[in-house]
């Protein structure tokens, strides 16, 4: 568990920061860049959920929990010789519910024709925002598995969750009754 007695440290003064591992990096580390975007995306699906309720925000509520599980295992780099369950890690379970979570709100929704243009409702614009930070994270992350060794159902993970955030902000838009729809062309 978490204790946190002391919020500021003075261990970052100089631009760098602790990993879950003990190491210290510079605060512009990609992996660093990687974590600090899957929280910003989270602090937007907060956002969202200031209009939200029922379900959607019940599934919103799990996946801000998880998205902390997300950056726990990206903030730990994993080596070799770890041992399951020694360090907090994305489960494929969590994938899977995301998936399923996709699949049966999406069920719900007629076939789009057009793209989407974030709004509708102040629910579904925070979830839009929340989608494009979700997908900068997702872009870090594959940019830091190229180098280094990330957690492949993480990478799932922040996948699927832009696709529920979006599906998630059809739903709140009457289940796309108020989608605004993007007209292409439309002021040349």
């Amino acid at each position: 568990m978490v204790k946190l007695n002391k919020i500021y440290t003075r261990t970052g003064d100089k631009g760098d920061t602790g990993l879950g591992d003990g190491r210290r990096v510079r605060k512009y580390d990609i992996r660093v860049a990687a974590f600090g975007t899957v929280d910003e995306a989270n602090a937007a699906i907060g956002l969202a959920r200031l209009h939200t309720d029922g379900p959607a925000d019940a599934a919103l509520g799990r996946i801000q929990n998880d998205m902390f599980d997300l950056g726990a295992d990206l903030c730990t780099p994993e080596t070799p010789e770890e041992k399951p369950g020694e360090a907090l890690r994305i489960s494929e379970a969590q994938v899977k519910r995301l998936e399923n979570e996709i699949d049966a709100l999406n069920a719900r929704l007629s076939p789009l024709n057009s793209f989407i243009l974030p709004g509708g409702s102040p629910a579904a614009a925070f979830l839009h925002q929340a989608r494009t930070v979700a997908r900068r994270a997702e872009r870090l992350m594959v940019e830091l598995a190229d180098s280094e060794k990330v957690n492949p159902a993480a990478l799932r993970f922040i996948n699927r969750l832009s696709d529920l955030l979006f599906v998630i902000s059809r739903h709140v838009n009457n289940d796309g009754q108020t989608d605004v729809l993007w007209e292409p062309g439309l002021n040349t």
